[in-house]
């Protein structure tokens, strides 16, 4: 695997004690891969990643993954809110919501698995701990999206996908029960349902994510909060 290089002064230490046990996966929502990368260097801006994944596939370092880059932000996942401490951040190439959303190219996948798992099998991250940025900030993020392939993704073992776990027994449930199950999951009990809710759809049922508590997403919601 090439990693070209390129490094960005934006990071800092991780807290003390911390045990990287997630990867974070973002889009950059920027026009160009020249754009993100200085963005990503600009100290003004004070945002980074560990890599950065071109739409060629083209991988590059830009903060060593001993230190903490600054790619999550004001997020929560399981009680935890130094995500950033506790992750490796990949942001991958694509214009984002604001300026042409648009799917992730084979290349750039098939370089994210490989990525990806050498960082899983290095840092013993468990598959349900491979996360978008929209699931640790569902109020304020929506990467990478609803067009990112999680479900492809978990046939090559990045990632977890409810598939056998599906019960479709599992009945339409209320709202207090599918938060309990969402926090349960990892999400944060303070944000809005309907936002938590368009966050895990956007993750595990991408054709409709309104925010609306269906049948189908009672049964998904389940599904995944058998592994938390």
């Amino acid at each position: 695997m090439k990693v070209l290089q390129h490094p960005s002064q934006n990071f800092s230490d991780r807290a003390y004690g911390s045990t990287i046990d997630k990867l974070i996966l973002h889009y950059t929502g920027m026009k160009s891969s020249e754009e993100s990368l200085a963005r990503m260097c600009d100290s003004t801006s004070e945002v980074s990643a560990h890599y950065l994944i071109d739409e060629d596939g083209t991988i590059i370092l830009l903060v060593d993954e001993d230190k903490r880059a600054w790619h999550a932000g004001v997020s929560f996942w399981a009680g935890e809110t130094d995500i950033n401490s506790q992750s490796i951040g990949i942001e991958l190439q694509n214009p984002g919501h604001d300026w042409g959303y648009r799917e992730f190219p084979d290349e750039q996948l098939f370089s994210l698995v490989e990525l990806s798992t050498d960082i899983l099998v290095r840092h013993q991250i468990p598959a349900k701990n491979v996360l978008g940025h929209s699931d640790i900030a569902p109020e304020r993020k929506q990467d990478p999206g609803e067009l990112f392939p999680w479900q492809r993704l978990s046939t090559m073992n990045v990632g977890y996908w409810p598939t056998t776990e599906l019960d479709e027994k599992t009945l339409h449930l209320p709202d207090e029960q599918l938060q309990k199950m969402l926090v349960d999951i990892g999400y944060n009990p303070n944000s809005p349902l309907p936002a938590v809710l368009t966050a895990f759809q956007r993750h595990f049922r991408p054709a409709k994510f309104d925010g609306t508590a269906d049948l189908e997403t009672s049964q998904l919601v389940t599904a995944c909060a058998k592994i938390a």
